[in-house]
């Protein structure tokens, strides 16, 4: 029943990573380009269903659109003034400019905001729901919070795989990744297409920082937690491969929360590194060969 549990809680919790690592992998998958502050936008997006509940008393599932939206246009301009500049250029002038804009982030939020770490108050933030009952077994009890991130997690991230599966802007991106010249040349506006791209790319990490507020404090440096997590994910599924980055999501989750078992809390991350070591070794395109978007 334990097992049962931790990998139901493992995979409620991986829901959250898929949503942040498609994200990642999707700005991968059509610029060709790792964006170290990606971490980052989770936590703006974290700040922004904090003041929406703060100021308008919106609930952070509600307010996880608005930090979509908000984070969305962010991240186009920021495509459009800081990333576009770079995309021709070496891979390390890339690296410098994305950490660099990582550190801008958090050190702006740091100096607008403070290091204080501010949490919310709602009225499911202490409800549990039973999933499952096995007599003579026990319970299998899950916190609602989780439950309502994971299920708005899965939502947003079916209605991406739809607008990039079915649209002509879905179309688009998926050609525009595989091949950029042939694109323009079939009329497409690439540069439009890299500008949204970055910009959904973001703004689903900042969806998904805003759904698990309800458990999780925010402050500047949160998006540190998660920055590791989320690379993790991606690699294992397969840089660039959005399908690859749910399952990677999925099994970052699970084997978090099943190491549980064997190691301390503290320590939970070693086994989740050491399926990381071992897919590299013996799989290192991923468990899903790459694939464009």
């Amino acid at each position: 029943m334990t097992f049962l549990q931790l990998s139901i809680d493992g995979l409620l919790t991986g829901g959250i990573y898929v949503i942040v690592s498609i994200g990642l992998s999707l700005v991968f998958g059509v610029m060709h380009i790792v964006n170290f502050a990606h971490a980052e936008f989770l936590m703006l997006g974290m700040f922004i269903a904090w003041f929406a509940w703060s100021w308008l008393g919106l609930d952070p599932m509600l307010g996880a659109f608005l930090s979509l939206a908000l984070v969305f246009v962010l991240g186009m301009g920021l495509q459009r003034w800081l990333i576009q500049p770079v995309q021709g250029a070496s891979q390390m002038s890339q690296i410098f400019l994305t950490v660099g804009l990582m550190f801008m982030l958090e050190n702006g939020a740091l100096l607008l905001f403070g290091a204080d770490f501010r949490s919310v108050s709602t009225p499911y933030q202490t409800m549990g729901m039973e999933l499952l009952a096995i007599p003579g077994q026990g319970k299998v009890l899950v916190g609602l919070d989780k439950v309502l991130a994971f299920a708005m997690a899965a939502l947003i991230g079916l209605a991406v795989w739809a607008l990039v599966q079915f649209s002509r802007f879905g179309m688009a991106i998926r050609a525009t990744a595989q091949d950029p010249m042939a694109a323009q040349l079939m009329g497409i506006n690439t540069r439009r297409v890299y500008r949204i791209a970055f910009g959904l790319g973001v703004g689903l990490t900042a969806f998904g920082g805003a759904v698990i507020l309800p458990y999780m404090s925010v402050f500047p440096t949160v998006g540190t937690q998660f920055a590791v997590l989320m690379f993790t994910a991606v690699v294992l599924g397969g840089l660039g491969n959005v399908a690859g980055a749910v399952l990677g999501g999925l099994l970052v989750g699970v084997v978090q929360s099943l190491s549980t078992l064997l190691l301390p809390i503290q320590m939970q991350n070693f086994a989740l590194f050491v399926v990381f070591i071992a897919v590299l070794a013996l799989r290192p395109q991923g468990l899903l060969s790459r694939r464009a978007a």
